[in-house]
């Protein structure tokens, strides 16, 4: 109807409980691999779904090894996720060729995002973790328009290139009502391995004071190594590969977090 608000017309998607969305506002930072992570340290304590609604760059597929498997539909016509590492997975990258470019405007993307949220069959999940796109376009608005959110986690570097953009992504939840429920800076050091001292790979800058003034959560932070980009390229991805691992520990950490704030 002409005047309605659309932030009124949410539907939750059903049997899911709570969605969380996990955004950066800038590419390269790591996003999709702290949210693959995350997704499986979240379902080691509860029932967990991933979708990728990087419409334009899918990288989970092939994060999780699924790059190659077909996707199934249901009797009714319902696409039924594929299921990795007892994780529910869902992204267009299921539906078009990995290396064929989606030249797609507003129209096309927004037909995608509700096919994404009214005609997959995700049955009964505690969490909906969704990976969004860089930016602050399209997508993000599509989603807070059409579904409630609970919460989302924001990802950031150390330096200020970084942060300049993710203030954007805050200050866009912000405007929608989504609560923050805290950042995760990842690569935040790099471990010396001859003497175990902690290198900055990144320059320090204002994250600290900025998430201060906020009042926003620092809920982890993920050391770099090199493990974590060859388990994601092998497609085991290192919550799975190596869960002891200091990155694996610090994924843990972050998902109890994100749980105590969803109070399940």
């Amino acid at each position: 109807m002409a005047g309605m608000n659309p932030f009124e017309q949410q539907k939750q998607i059903p049997n899911v409980k709570h969605i969380i969305a996990v955004s950066s506002g800038k590419g390269g930072v790591g996003k999709s691999t702290v949210a693959t992570n995350l997704a499986l340290a979240l379902s080691q304590h509860a029932k967990v779904g991933l979708l990728d609604a990087d419409i334009y760059g899918p990288s989970i597929p092939r994060m999780l090894g699924a790059n190659q498997q077909k996707l199934s539909f249901s009797a009714d016509g319902k696409i039924q996720p594929l299921v990795k590492f007892g994780l529910k997975i869902m992204s267009i990258g299921f539906l078009v060729d990995e290396n064929a470019a989606l030249i797609w405007r507003g129209p096309m993307l927004f037909k995608a995002m509700d096919q994404f949220f009214k005609d997959v069959e995700w049955g009964d999940l505690d969490i909906l973790v969704i990976d969004l796109p860089p930016g602050t376009g399209d997508v993000q608005l599509t989603m807070a328009q059409k579904i409630p959110i609970s919460g989302a986690v924001m990802v950031s570097t150390p330096q200020n290139i970084a942060l300049t953009d993710v203030k954007k992504a805050i200050d866009m939840f912000d405007k929608v009502k989504i609560p923050i429920i805290g950042l995760v800076e990842n690569m935040s050091y790099m471990l010396n391995p001859i003497n175990g001292e902690k290198i900055q790979l990144f320059p320090k800058g204002d994250l600290e004071s900025y998430l201060d003034s906020k009042k926003i959560q620092k809920i982890g932070t993920i050391p770099f190594h090199t493990q974590v980009s060859i388990s994601s390229e092998s497609g085991i991805p290192i919550v799975e590969a190596n869960p002891n691992s200091d990155e694996g520990v610090a994924f843990d950490q972050i998902s109890k977090k994100v749980i105590s704030f969803l109070k399940l």
